[in-house]
């Protein structure tokens, strides 16, 4: 088994193999959501100049429904709308490798660097989209990276859909120092 340090190390360096450990490990689900918190942390921190200290606590809570609202899309599209040949999975499966693929945005923390923060969240950003790829690809049992690509992008525009909807009815959240 291994620790948690080196999945998270190995989830940002992509390793297919921690992802479908990770898939078949219902143990891993508190790793992950840890990492999920972790990475939105690490956001807040390095935007703290723009959104304080409460940026950081609204940034987790929005990371762990963003998370488990975009899993459950891309659950939806890659089991109903676009399986693969072998795709057997459950949503905790997927919630578990795209939990970890949030591991690349703990680099955000150096946003707090002054004039880091728009190039470290612009590539941490592309990491992390990458490394949900990865993890969608092995949760879905995909041969095809492109399938997985297709998933993800699909499951992006639907959840960018859903938020301005709610945004719209219910307003964006307000940070305040």
């Amino acid at each position: 088994m291994t620790t948690f340090a080196n999945r998270v190390l190995l989830a940002a360096k992509l390793n297919a193999n921690l992802y479908e450990e990770v898939e078949a490990d219902p143990t891993a689900m508190n790793q992950a959501m840890t990492i999920v918190v972790l990475s939105s942390v690490a956001a807040g921190i390095g935007s703290i100049q723009q959104g304080g200290l409460s940026g950081i606590f609204l940034g987790a809570i929005m990371a762990l429904l963003g998370w488990l609202v975009w899993s459950y899309i891309t659950y939806l599209i890659g089991t109903r709308l676009l399986p693969g040949p072998e795709t057997q999975t459950s949503y905790g499966e997927l919630l578990r490798t795209i939990g970890f693929s949030s591991a690349p945005g703990m680099v955000r923390i150096l946003g707090i660097i002054p004039g880091l923060m728009t190039i470290t969240f612009a590539v941490s950003g592309i990491w992390m989209l990458i490394a949900m790829v990865v993890a969608v690809r092995q949760a879905l049992d995909y041969r095809s990276t492109w399938r997985a690509i297709g998933v993800c992008l699909i499951g992006w525009v639907i959840q960018a859909l859903f938020m301005i909807i709610v945004f719209s009815l219910f307003g964006a959240p307000k940070v305040t120092n």
